[in-house]
């Protein structure tokens, strides 16, 4: 068989893992084997085995792809933003927009950091992309404090955990059709937002 260049290898296993996402969003790390991602995400068995070893490193590529393109969606908040307003309307936009169109991403991401407390080989990764996130809300967070004239008040890990449990919490509420779900993260985070900045 002809060898695959490494960048069209690698371009090709983002996109699998792109359309395996919805799968696996489904039913969760622990309930969704190779065979049911083939079949729900319309490639074959022996097509995903060619680019993947097995469930975890197609779950990890698909996370880690998936995580990087949300953070990149922050950033450019972050980056454009000339006050604190156009930072919190921005930050506060796309907090929506991914609850509202990644919510079954969202929940595979918290499945695999619940999984990474009892699987040691998830947890190089699951840390990895925790890590990433952290990195992305403290540079809101101090990109806030900036605007306003002042530091943070607190430590990126702190700030992370505060906006982290408010999306989590929202989170499991939008996916149990509660309406006010995400008005609420809204107003909890237009509240939190100037505390940590």
């Amino acid at each position: 068989m002809r060898q695959i260049p490494a960048d069209k290898y690698e371009a090709r296993r983002v996109q699998l893992a792109g359309a395996a996402l919805e799968a696996l969003g489904e039913s969760g790390y622990a309930k969704t084997g190779m065979r049911e991602i083939a079949q729900k995400s319309g490639f074959t068995h022996a097509v995903l085995h060619y680019y993947f070893a097995d469930k975890f490193d197609l779950i990890c590529c698909s996370i880690r792809h998936s995580k990087a393109q949300c953070v990149k969606r922050y950033d450019g908040v972050t980056a454009t933003a000339r006050t604190q307003d156009e930072l919190m309307e921005g930050f506060l936009e796309k907090l929506t927009e991914t609850i509202r169109d990644e919510s079954q991403m969202h929940c595979l991401w918290y499945d695999l950091r619940s999984q990474a407390l009892f699987e040691a080989s998830l947890r190089e990764v699951v840390n990895e992309i925790d890590e990433s996130i952290e990195a992305m809300v403290w540079r809101v967070v101090t990109r806030y404090a900036e605007l306003g004239g002042r530091m943070p008040a607190v430590t990126s890990g702190a700030a992370y955990a505060l906006l982290d449990g408010l999306f989590q919490k929202c989170l499991l509420r939008h996916v149990s059709d509660v309406p006010t779900a995400i008005p609420q993260l809204i107003e909890e985070v237009r509240t939190l937002l100037p505390m940590l900045g």
